[in-house]
């Protein structure tokens, strides 16, 4: 009987131990145990808030998202579990901020990553795509300085000193919100523009010579908005390798406009008279074709054969040069973001 009695007695304090959790002789012990809770929490989201803004593999993205969502679940769990410190006051205050970020990642940037699935497919929805990961950026900053502060007055009213924390979340998305301020200020110019062109090269795979000349001009017109959009930006720390980049993307364009263009307009034309002129003869009795007939099809076939090397080079020079502008910009993108975005 008093073998059971001991083992009953064990097994009340293990279920005890569980249900009642953590408890804390100072507040000190209180704050570390917090923080470090927090801290798993602030890794997570800097991870996470640069897979959303740079990762072009949703995997990875979403990978990142489950990470931090189970790394907020464990910490309401172990917090809600723990004792408060005196009263629950501070408690109730850290766990209301965690369950707003949780709520904001299952909301906002949700719909963000929908958002973003389809941003390509016109400037009015990749706009709407970068405002809404602003605005949801700016929610996340607010509710990361709200924790920062309830964390600081806590310490205050204990008196425990606070050595400063040079890679605190709040300041990191600050410093990058600022970044990405500028970037996709740059971007959406580039995009508005960049758009124009796909247009324009899927009318030329049609050979469309109606919509190439309707998108031609659209480019043309745009390149020039784009232009003077690009000359009252606001710089980031005077950093203007984006400005620089995306100017000698629209100079291409403009160069591609008025010269290219109109080659490969011209060529079209041809190949369609030539092939017309074929069409005319081949319905036409050999008998009745006439020398004329002959002579100017084949006057044509030598001009587009000499039409069709020229269409060539300018095409392939055309993919030549853009990607080569295309390289320039993703490297100015690149090492923007590496000089400016916090990586601790």
């Amino acid at each position: 009987m008093n073998l059971k009695i001991s083992y009953l007695f064990l097994f009340t304090l293990l279920i005890s131990s569980i249900t009642f959790g953590q408890k804390f002789e100072s507040p000190l012990d209180y704050l570390e145990f917090i923080s470090s809770e927090q801290e798993v929490i602030t890794n997570n989201m800097w991870t996470y808030t640069k897979a959303i803004a740079h990762s072009k593999n949703e995997k990875n993205v979403d990978t990142k998202l489950n990470s931090l969502l189970k790394s907020i679940e464990r910490a309401i769990a172990k917090i809600e579990k723990a004792d408060s410190y005196e009263d629950d006051e501070y408690k109730e205050q850290v766990l209301k901020n965690i369950r707003l970020n949780e709520n904001l990642l299952k909301q906002d940037y949700d719909k963000i990553i929908d958002m973003k699935a389809v941003a390509e497919q016109s400037y009015d929805q990749m706009e709407a795509y970068l405002l809404a990961r602003e605005m949801a950026d700016e929610k996340m900053a607010e509710v990361q300085q709200e924790y920062e502060d309830h964390f600081m007055a806590f310490a205050k009213k204990h008196n425990i000193e606070i050595l400063e924390n040079k890679s605190d979340l709040s300041r990191k998305m600050k410093i990058s919100g600022e970044v990405f301020d500028h970037y996709n200020e740059v971007y959406l110019i580039f995009f508005k523009v960049n758009i124009n062109e796909l247009y324009l090269w899927e009318a030329i795979e049609k050979n469309d010579v109606s919509a190439i000349q309707q998108n031609a001009n659209a480019l043309e017109q745009a390149t020039q908005e784009g232009k003077e959009r690009l000359k009252s930006v606001t710089l980031y720390k005077e950093d203007n390798s984006l400005v620089e980049a995306t100017m000698s993307m629209f100079d291409y364009f403009t160069d591609e406009t008025e010269n290219k263009i109109p080659q490969i307009i011209s060529f079209l034309i041809l190949n369609d008279e030539v092939t017309s002129i074929n069409e005319s003869i081949e319905n036409t009795p050999e008998r009745k074709r006439t020398k004329k007939q002959i002579d100017g099809y084949n006057a044509k076939v030598k001009e587009i054969n000499k039409a069709v090397k020229n269409y060539n080079k300018i095409t392939t020079e055309q993919n030549k040069t853009r990607n080569a502008v295309i390289g320039k910009i993703n490297t100015a993108n690149e090492k923007f973001l590496a000089r400016h975005i916090p990586n601790d």
